[in-house]
C-alpha cells in the first residue's frame, strides 16, 4: 500500500437500511476494486482501501453512524456518476485502535 493514491472523499452518502445495514455512497473511480477494507476507530475517519493503488479517506462520519459502522461487519460500497450506479461491492470493516490518517496531496 506504500504506492497507493490517497484521495479526500469530498462527498459521499452513508444511509442505513431499515434493518440497521449500512450502504456508503461514493463518487466511481476507474479502476475496480479488489479486496476492499474500511479501516475505522469509530471516530470522525474512515479508510477505504479499494484496492493496492486507490486509498479513500472518509472525513467526518455523522456521530449518528459511527457506532454501526464500527460494529459492522461489511458494508455495502455503491460508486456512482450521477445517478447512475457504476459499481457495488461490501467492504470489510477493520476494527483500529486508531485510523491513521494520511498525508493527502492537494488537487
Amino acid at each position: 500500500m506504500e504506492t497507493a493514491k490517497v484521495e479526500q472523499e469530498k462527498k459521499f452518502d452513508v444511509l442505513r437500511n431499515p434493518a440497521g445495514n449500512l450502504l456508503i455512497i461514493i463518487r466511481a473511480r476507474i479502476d475496480s476494486e479488489e479486496k476492499p477494507v474500511i479501516v475505522y476507530d469509530g471516530g470522525e475517519h474512515a479508510l477505504l482501501y479499494r484496492n493496492n493503488e486507490n486509498l479513500i479517506v472518509l472525513d467526518y462520519l455523522h456521530p449518528m453512524i459511527r457506532t454501526s459502522l464500527y460494529n459492522a461487519a461489511s458494508v455495502l460500497i455503491v460508486e456512482a456518476q450521477g445517478s447512475a450506479i457504476v459499481r457495488e461491492y461490501f467492504a470489510t470493516i477493520k476494527q483500529s485502535s486508531k485510523v491513521p490518517l494520511p498525508e493527502i496531496e492537494a488537487a
